[in-house]
């Protein structure tokens, strides 16, 4: 990106995007940043930050916000720069060809070295900020997953996504008895200095919405994620509440 282009986005924007043009922009959300204003977040979203940058859709709080990252996740997230590539992005998302990859570090090695978790997914009755598997009223959410390593006593996960519920992977983790380490929400074990569930949407890949080239970009670990990833890996490693 050039130096002209950063200007124009402003520098705290500028300094997450990892691909723009005048249709879309790419970003790489650092964890703690609420994707759009909601309840208990009403300032010091990323939509704030897109304010004259990102356009499309009918909610002006979320101009553009083709897709969503829990706060406390980080990685890659698509936005739309004017209503036409808005429309395609969310025709692409709706037709599964919006293709987001997680990194995933969860408790215990799952059953298979690939698999697929197919439960519909709706708001916990008991607790409106948590989701569940535990309803008829859900809706469809599917997640596949693959082991990229075993650990002692962790796994490191490639996740992808088909539909994209609220706390997806999350919920669909703990559905299977192995919920994410650090997430605190969904029962997930403790390792020491990680602050946060260890989430992080790695790469997005799609067809420009409106030139058709095929876009792919990757995110590395950040530097939380790297550390509590190395700190699993020691053959001694133990993790709380696993």
């Amino acid at each position: 990106m050039s130096d002209r282009q950063k200007s124009k986005l402003g520098a705290e924007l500028a300094a997450i995007v990892r691909y723009e043009d005048p249709f879309l922009l790419v970003i790489d959300k650092p964890a703690g940043l609420v994707v759009h204003p909601g309840a208990g977040n009403p300032e010091g979203t990323l939509a704030q930050l897109l304010a004259g940058v990102a356009a499309g859709g009918e909610e002006e709080s979320r101009a553009g916000i083709v897709h969503r990252l829990d706060r406390d996740t980080s990685g890659l997230l698509v936005v739309a720069r004017q209503e036409e590539a808005y429309r395609s992005l969310q025709q692409a998302l709706k037709q599964r060809r919006l293709e987001r990859e997680y990194l995933a570090l969860i408790a215990g090695h799952p059953p298979a070295r690939t698999g697929t978790i197919d439960a519909p997914i709706g708001r916990d009755p008991r607790d409106r900020t948590r989701m569940s598997v535990r309803l008829a009223s859900g809706r469809p959410a599917r997640t596949h997953f693959s082991v990229i390593e075993l650990l002692a006593e962790t796994a490191l996960l490639a996740v992808r996504l088909e539909s994209g519920r609220t706390h997806q992977v999350r919920v669909h983790m703990q559905a299977i008895g192995h919920p994410l380490v650090g997430d605190r929400r969904y029962g997930g074990p403790q390792l020491s200095g990680l602050q946060r569930q260890f989430l992080h949407a790695r790469r997005l890949a799609f067809t420009h919405p409106v030139d058709g080239r095929r876009i792919e970009i990757e995110s590395d670990l950040p530097e939380d994620l790297s550390r509590a990833l190395a700190q699993a890996r020691q053959p001694t490693a133990r993790i709380r509440g696993h």
